[in-house]
């Protein structure tokens, strides 16, 4: 799947072809679904791009889908639509992290601006650091820490990175430092745990 792919799920046939065409001119790639159910038997956790979720349709809702998306590591941002304006289920869409909740029928370039920005707070999660303490570092004190918690020796990073040996040492005892471990032993514990911990949320 393309990363900027649009997943459209609305059980109404004239609405998912209206929404793919409106799109596919706009230059977004789409995959269409006429329920949610449908989609969650093919998601895979790889796939990137937002959906455009209808609220009411047979089975599962496009808010519980939301909710189910919220556990899942795929993690796509949802904008959704309805036919029928709700003040609680709008509140109830914006508590889960929607990105926008529009009602039908909605102007053309408020759907697109609604894409543009999930797609920018999806770039900004993948590009957040995995867990707080990772924030204090450099993106050379990053790229340290990635060889590190590898088990790479000094001498192979500063071959990698084009560095010298000493610089690594240098930058090595300052993830540590802001990593607040003394033990490169530590370090890889501390990330097996978060990372553990993460995939399982």
């Amino acid at each position: 799947m393309h990363s900027r792919t649009v997943f459209i799920i609305d059980d109404d046939a004239a609405v998912r072809d209206s929404l793919a065409l409106l799109l596919s001119l706009r230059g977004y790639p789409t995959a269409v679904f006429s329920c949610a159910e449908d989609f969650l038997r093919v998601l895979d956790p790889l796939w990137r791009g937002c959906l455009v979720v209808d609220i009411r349709m047979p089975g599962m809702s496009g808010l519980e889908l939301q909710a189910t998306l919220a556990q899942h590591p795929a993690a796509l941002p949802v904008i959704i639509i309805t036919g029928h304006g709700d003040i609680a289920a709008a509140r109830q869409a914006f508590k889960a992290a929607a990105i926008d909740f529009l009602e039908k029928p909605f102007d053309d370039d408020a759907l697109v601006q609604a894409i543009e920005r999930a797609f920018g707070e999806a770039a900004e999660r993948r590009d957040a650091p995995a867990w707080p303490m990772q924030a204090s570092l450099s993106a050379r004190e990053r790229e340290i820490f990635d060889h590190v918690v590898l088990g790479r020796l000094n001498k192979q990073i500063a071959s990698d990175l084009g560095i010298a040996e000493k610089t690594v040492k240098v930058h090595r005892g300052r993830v540590m430092s802001k990593m607040k471990v003394r033990s490169v032993a530590q370090l890889v514990h501390l990330y097996e745990q978060v990372s553990s911990t993460s995939s399982t949320n």
